[in-house]
């Protein structure tokens, strides 16, 4: 079956956001951040979606709010067809066992009064996912399954380095058996030498309980490994979104492709070639975020009417969306400036 004839397992529709804060000399003034500016995807079962852009444009806000960690602002989060932003706080609970999170840190995610072994429990006993007598021994399943002893089950946290704790986060998130698991950059607070153990875990956890995987990260290399679609994410609004090889092979955003000019190549004679896109200025400022595109002040193609009209994800073929105004321009223009050199 196709994707296209598939239904997604959650479908974000128009999401939004807003953070109120207080701003000036004595926090008089009231503003707004504008975390996440009516974002919407699918995400399919089985697959992995990676989520991509800059620091501060949104990527963990938007994670956080899918599952309600955050309540949204404006928008809809289906699961299966339920609304979980629509759900009361109850009925919100009931649905955690289904869809969990691998946070950031390792560091400060467990509870340094509870040993491993209860710190994996809980989880099971507030939902009730199997007996009482049946925790031990799931317990020692779930500790195997993320490449630990058993024996570490009356450990604290303490004692564990940052890799072997994010082993016991991943069991944790586990023990519900969900269907759903948002990845909140895992491996980023990681020495580099963990980081592709960890990867190649949550992949092996993927095919081993048939999960689906909102991956959240900064970097490329490590979202084209695990990734099967990539949404590219910037000052709170999606400009690109496509099979992880088209995007590679053929990256339309503007800011797209600034993003992949950074990701060093491993032959030394193609990196020696490649030109880099440095992009002017820096990312606006989520409080008074620019009219029309958010990217426009950072493109070289921008334009007035990218002042002032807002982009919508256009298709351009086998499901590669696209926010740009100008796209065809664009195109034309790089042809063009091929053809004369």
């Amino acid at each position: 079956m196709t994707r296209a004839a598939k239904q997604p397992l959650v479908k974000v529709k128009n999401l939004v956001k807003y953070f109120p804060i207080k701003i000036g000399a004595f926090g008089s003034e009231k503003a707004v951040v504008h975390a996440i500016d009516d974002v919407s995807f699918d995400i399919f079962r089985g697959e992995t979606l990676g989520l991509v852009g800059e620091s501060g444009c949104g990527k963990s806000t938007t994670g956080f709010t899918i599952l309600q960690i955050y309540r949204s602002t404006s928008g809809s989060v289906e699961f299966e067809g339920v609304d979980l932003a629509s759900l009361s706080k109850q009925e919100l609970r009931a649905m955690r066992k289904r869809a969990q999170i691998v946070f950031q840190d390792p560091y400060s995610t467990l509870n340094p009064r509870m040993t491993i072994g209860e710190a994996l429990a809980e989880p099971m006993k507030v939902h009730k996912i199997c007996p009482d007598n049946e925790i031990q021994g799931r317990i020692a399943q779930l500790i195997r399954d993320v490449g630990l002893n058993p024996n570490v089950a009356n450990r604290y946290p303490h004692e564990f380095s940052g890799g072997q704790r994010q082993r016991i986060c991943i069991a944790r998130a586990l023990a519900c058996n969900p269907e759903f698991i948002v990845c909140d950059e895992p491996i980023s607070a990681l020495d580099v030498s963990i980081q592709a153990q960890i990867i190649n875990l949550l992949m092996d956890i993927q095919e081993k309980y048939n999960l689906t995987y909102l991956f959240i990260a900064h970097d490329l290399a490590v979202v084209r490994h695990i990734s099967d679609r990539i949404a590219v994410m910037y000052l709170g609004k999606i400009m690109e979104i496509a099979e992880k090889k088209d995007l590679f092979k053929r990256p339309l955003h503007p800011y797209t492709k600034a993003l992949l000019s950074a990701v060093p190549e491993a032959d030394p004679d193609i990196e020696r070639q490649r030109q880099r896109i440095i992009l002017k200025g820096d990312v606006s400022n989520a409080i008074d975020p620019p009219s029309g595109c958010r990217f426009h002040p950072r493109c070289a193609y921008a334009t007035d009417a990218c002042a002032q009209s807002v982009p919508e994800l256009e298709d351009y073929g086998d499901g590669h969306q696209v926010a740009c105004l100008r796209l065809d321009e664009i195109a034309m223009e790089e042809k063009l400036e091929t053809e004369d050199a």
